[in-house]
């Protein structure tokens, strides 16, 4: 009875945090334009941490290149950054532990909009992709 009581105890807490903090990209997010640097890089810093990005939805010129400078801010969670288009060419999922950082440098041909996310996942639990994180990449047509 005791190891029953226990179990609602840690499954009660696990949906708590599991549960708190969603946040979906959509339509009424802000949008950060990127333009290319010095070196004609489109660079962003982005954080991963309690089921979301941040910026969770990025513009870019299409052509040029880009670098996602990703970290991980969560005390345990590990995330990861999942973007899947092999149609464009771009496909890329870089795994990020907690307190852990990762770049990853690409090119972008096709204008269009591309959902990035993170499919990490407790046991049973509900993906972090479900509790809502993910964002988007917009890529505008080369010269705009």
């Amino acid at each position: 009875m005791k190891h029953k009581s226990w179990l609602v105890v840690v499954l009660c807490w696990a949906v708590l945090l599991t549960s708190s903090g969603v946040s979906f990209a959509d339509d009424n997010e802000e949008v950060l334009v990127l333009q290319p640097d010095a070196e004609g890089i489109q660079r962003v810093f982005i954080i991963l941490d309690s089921y979301e990005y941040a910026p969770a939805r990025i513009s870019v010129e299409a052509g040029v290149p880009i670098e996602f400078q990703l970290e991980n801010q969560s005390f345990l969670t590990p995330h990861n950054f999942i973007i899947d288009y092999p149609a464009v060419g771009l496909q890329h999922n870089v795994s990020v532990d907690a307190g852990d950082s990762a770049m990853i440098r690409f090119l972008v041909e096709t204008p269009g909009t591309y959902t990035f996310y993170c499919d990490k996942q407790l046991l049973f639990f509900p993906s972090h992709r479900e509790e809502g994180m993910e964002g988007r990449l917009e890529v505008r047509p080369a010269g705009h």
